[in-house]
Parts: C-alpha cells; structure tokens; sequence
C-alpha cells in the first residue's frame, strides 16, 4: 500500500510539473503541449487474486502532428514569399500611379504647353514654357528610373541579409540534429521544438521541405530540391554577381565542388519573393518606363525635325538619350564588342535578351525564358544585327560561345536629358509654302510638308512639282517619279502630302517658309504626338501605353496583394489546425492542474493510511 501510495505520488507530481511548464509556455513561440502519459504497474500475485501495485509514468509525450508541420513549412515559405512580393509590387505601383511621383501631371502639362505653341506660335514665352515642361518632364522620368533602381539596389542588400539568416537558421538545424540523434530516442521535446521552430523560420526565408530519418535527424531541402541541411551538417547559400551585371546579385548554394548558382525557382520563401519580384516586376517595368522615354524622346524628336524654326532653320532635337546597354559575360573568351542604337521604335519590346555567338553566327533568346528571338543582318556597319529594333555593330572577334546581354529600354529613362535651349529652336512651322497653280484642272490640294533630310534641306530654294499624269510626276522637271495617292510627292531633303487627285499637267510651286513665321502646322503635329501611333508597330500610342504601364504596375500590386491575401487565410487555417493540436489550451490545463492537484492529495492520504496501519500493527506486538 505505501509502495501503491508513493508511486501514484511521484506520478501526479510529474504530472502536476508538466501542467505548470504547459502553463508557463503558453505564450512561446513554437511551443508544443507536453502531456505526462501513465501505465499501471505490474500487479503483485496474493493466492487466487492479484493486488495491484502503483503506476508508472511510461514516457513524456510532446503533443504535435507531423502532417501539419509539413502543411506550416510549405505555407511559411509561401506566406514570406507572397509579403514581399506584394509589399514591393504596391510600392511600385504607388510610384507609377501617385500624381506626386507619376507621369502624369508633368506629361499633361507638357502636352498643355504645345498646345499653347499652336495657338501662339510666335510667343516667345509660350516657346519657353514648352522648354520648361520638357524639363519637368524629363526629370520626372529620371527621378522614376532612380526610384526603381534604389528598389532593385534594397532587393540586393535584403537578399543578402536574408541568405545570411538562413545560413545561421540551418547552422542551428545540423546542431539540434545532432544532439537528437545523440539523445537516441529519449531527445527532449524541448530540442523538437527548438528544431521545428528553426525549420519553420528556415522556410520563411527560402522556402524548405523536410524529410524525417529513422534516427529522429530531420533532412532539408530548398524547394527546387537543393540540400540545405543533411543530418548534422548543413550547406551554406550564398550570393554570386551576376555574370554580366557585377552590381547585382544572384542566389548560389555553396558545395565541395564549388558556388552553384541557383535559378529563381528553386527558392520560395522571402528571398524567393525578392528575386521574383526582381524578375517579373520590377525589371519589366523599369524596361517599360525606358521603352516609354525612348519613344516619347524618338517620336518627339523625329517630329522637331520635320518642321522649321523661328529662323527658318530644320528642326533640331529636343531630346537625348543613351544607347541600349550591352554587357559581355565574364566568361568570354573573344575581344569582340557590340555597339547598339535604336532603329526601328516601333519594333522595341523593351524586353533584356542575351545575344550569343557559335559556330560563326549569332543568335538571340529572352533573358530569363530562353525561348528564341528572330536576328538578322551580319554584325557590319552596312548590315549590323538588327533583334527587336535594335540595331548591332559588331567590333573585334568573337569566340564560340561568347555572349552579350543586350538592355534595349532598361534604365534609358535615367538618361533623358533636353538639349535644346533656344525657345526660339522649337520648330512650330512646316518647312514648305505650296501653292496650286490657278489652271490646275485636278482636285488636289497641298497638304501637310516635312523636311525628311536636313542636310539636303539646308540648301532648298524652291520648287516645281508638276504632273505628268495621274500617276507620275516630275521636280524641277526632273523624274519622272511613281505617284500613287495617300503617298507623298518628295524631293531632295522633303517631302509634300496631297489631298485629292491631280491631272495631267496640274502644278504646284513650293518655297522655303521663311524665318519668324505664325505658322503652327509643325506644332500642331508636336502637340499630337502623345497620340500617334508609335509604340508596337505604329499600333499603340504613347499616351496609350502610358496609360497601359500604369495599369500594370496596378495589375500586378493587385495581384499580390490578392494572393497574399488567400495564403494569410490558409496560414491561419494551418496554424488553427496547429494550435488544436500543439498549442496550450490554459481552460485546459487548468482543469488537469485541479484533477491532478486532487489526485496527488489522495496519493498522499494513502501513504498517511499505510503509515498509520504500519503504526498501528506495531503497536499491537510491541
């Protein structure tokens, strides 16, 4: 009866012990319920019957379900990633959208300012407002361009303190490991919850999978299959420049054989979330922003050129901007270099592609996707490459498996400069003064002219245009030239739209427009070219495709966020389905403090009972 009386003892005191730690842990991160698990001793034979004699405490049982820890790992991973996906996105989407640090206003504004050349064509101060609008404008872009590229240089410093964080997480993986595997299966659950709570911080920041071994060791992996930790011993991540842009980094998993640079797939979790939104947000933005200035600066320009000025001198630009950028691998072997200029605007796509050179030829695939990209031309100044409306000329010698990494838009934006200061060089008027001679017999009319060589323009004096016939006509009496309508007649440096159809014989006499001209028809086509078609093959135009940028810096903020939104509700679900199981329930616990409390009482009345029979017997044969 004592023997009965001391075990139960020892048992609720365990027991009570284990409701107190439950109790003092509630609030712990990572914390999983203990609960003390009892068996019956063996009884103790006594003639025909059996006596039973105490309890035993059979083991201390840590409370947690492996299926859902494997559901937790996955969403923390995908839970981290999505945050920084969307909290980058939004910010993006704020700088495109936010009136204080859009387009918006100082594209308005400018476009204002050309109208206002239209209606006074001769004010000087309308000139040089004009002037000043360019100015906002062009800043405007600058400053976006800088914002994204302070974006893409935070996505750096962030991965690499996340990789760090990561390295410590499984450094502490492999320790906790091998004090399980050391314990053999008497491990403490404070040490399985010491490891979980890591493997679950581990996922957060890269994303992870695990994989339990019949030693109690718990192996993890990166999501794209990498081995991070294996029993006791665990793989280092770290970060690499990126062969072709040393100023950014790029993921690697550190192995005997050497740093392996990982693909953006492999990682989930917030470093994963960086380097997507890297890759699918902010590197196609920033490269749509710079297709946007390109245009913009390229269709402005084409259009200044085609007027006269207030000194009845061409039209000269009004904006400048770099060359798409070209970046040799590290890698390379052959001396030769790519020299990129702009051809064909409406042929860009904005898109980074790698150019590589094998087997005497080049070729050029997408950047990231691989998938193949049409080139043509041989890389001469006559014929250079020509990718994307890109143009490529080709210096030195290549090697087999050489490559270039070719930005067409990337960061043009930060280098959109005015470089005309005269107001008094916006080229408001057109270049031509035409007039139909009186016995003309068709219905043609002089339309809008353009100066399309400035060069062989400078020298212009005036000219004849005269019809043949319906179908041809001579300059100066010089041609005969093919005529068809809708196309202009054109002649050394310009160029003359018609409206209508001339006869045989009809003539038109064409002067120079001279200086200080009111005349605003080249302002008027500076003042649309928001709206003409540029972009995409001369199918979309610029404020079009503005509108389009901001609505996808919208589009993909939404998106996230949405996303983001889903997996916070399945995270809870996973940590509700957790905390039924693992987590302290203090009403709970509460109510085995009291059972407990009461069932260790009577444990210690037995033992009183034992002791006052044993007294009791002994006082009845002293």
């Amino acid at each position: 009866m004592l023997s009965t009386g001391s075990s139960a003892l020892l048992a609720f005191q365990r027991a009570l012990a284990t409701v107190g730690n439950n109790v003092a842990n509630a609030a712990t991160p990572g914390y999983s319920r203990q609960r003390v698990e009892l068996e019956t001793r063996p009884g103790q034979t006594l003639g025909a019957s059996t006596v039973g004699t105490g309890v035993n405490v059979a083991r201390l049982q840590r409370l947690a379900d492996g299926l859902v820890f494997a559901r937790q790992v996955d969403s923390s991973g995908e839970l981290g990633r999505l945050q920084q996906l969307s909290s980058l996105s939004a910010r993006v989407d704020s700088l495109m959208s936010d009136s204080a640090t859009g387009l918006g206003a100082p594209w308005s504004a400018f476009f204002a300012a050309a109208e206002g050349v239209v209606a006074e064509p001769t004010s000087t101060s309308a000139r040089s407002q004009l002037l000043a609008s360019g100015e906002q404008l062009a800043a405007r872009w600058r400053s976006m361009d800088a914002q994204m590229a302070t974006m893409e240089d935070e996505v750096d410093v962030r991965i690499e303190a996340q990789v760090a964080a990561a390295n410590k997480m499984a450094s502490e993986i492999a320790s906790l490991n091998k004090q399980i595997v050391a314990a053999g299966g008497n491990a403490t659950p404070e040490l399985l919850d010491q490891r979980a709570l890591r493997i679950e911080k581990l996922a957060a920041l890269v994303g992870a999978e695990t994989v339990e071994q019949d030693n109690g060791a718990v192996n993890v992996f990166t999501p794209g299959g990498q081995a991070l930790v294996l029993g006791n011993k665990s793989m280092a991540l770290s970060t690499a420049s990126d062969p072709y842009r040393p100023d950014r980094v790029q993921i690697a998993l550190e192995s005997p054989g050497g740093s392996i640079r990982l693909p953006s797939s492999s990682v989930s979790g917030e470093v994963g979330g960086l380097v997507e939104f890297r890759e699918r947000v902010l590197d196609p933005m920033r490269a749509e922003l710079g297709r946007l200035a390109v245009a913009f600066a390229h269709g402005f320009n084409e259009t200044q050129r085609a007027g006269v000025d207030y000194n009845g001198a061409p039209g000269s630009d009004m904006f400048s901007l770099p060359s798409p950028r070209v970046d040799r691998h590290a890698g390379n072997t052959g001396s030769a270099t790519l020299t990129a200029g702009i051809g064909d605007v409406g042929a860009l796509k904005g898109h980074d592609l790698v150019l590589r050179f094998d087997a005497g030829s080049w070729s050029a695939t997408r950047a990231g996707s691989g998938e193949a990209v049409p080139l043509t031309g041989s890389g001469t100044a006559a014929d250079p490459l020509v990718v994307d409306g890109v143009e490529l000329v080709v210096g030195g010698t290549p090697a087999n498996g050489d490559r270039f990494s070719l930005r067409p838009t990337s960061g043009a934006a930060s280098g959109l400069q005015v470089v005309l200061d005269d107001p008094l060089g916006i080229a408001a008027a057109s270049p031509l003064q035409a007039s139909a001679d009186p016995a003309n017999l068709g219905g043609a009319s002089a339309g809008a002219s353009r100066i399309t060589d400035s060069a062989a323009f400078a020298g212009f004096t005036g000219a004849t245009v005269e019809f043949i016939d319906a179908t041809q006509y001579t300059v100066d009496g010089n041609g005969p030239f093919a005529w068809t309508p809708g196309t202009p007649v054109s002649g050394d440096g310009w160029s003359l739209e018609l409206d209508g159809a001339p006869a045989a014989g009809d003539r038109f006499s064409l002067t120079a427009t001279p200086p200080r001209s009111s005349d605003n028809a080249n302002a008027r086509a500076l003042a649309a070219v928001d709206t003409d078609g540029i972009l995409d093959g001369g199918s979309v135009g610029l404020t079009a495709g503005l509108a389009q940028l901001t609505g996808r810096a919208g589009s993909e903020a939404r998106h996230a966020g949405l996303s983001l939104e889903a997996q916070d509700a399945i995270h809870a679900q996973v940590m509700a389905e957790r905390e039924s199981v693992s987590g302290v329930n203090l009403d709970e616990e509460a109510a085995d403090l009291l059972r407990y409390q009461q069932a260790y009482q009577a444990a210690a009345q037995i033992i009183k009972t034992a002791d006052d029979m044993f007294q009791t017997l002994l006082g009845a044969v002293r």
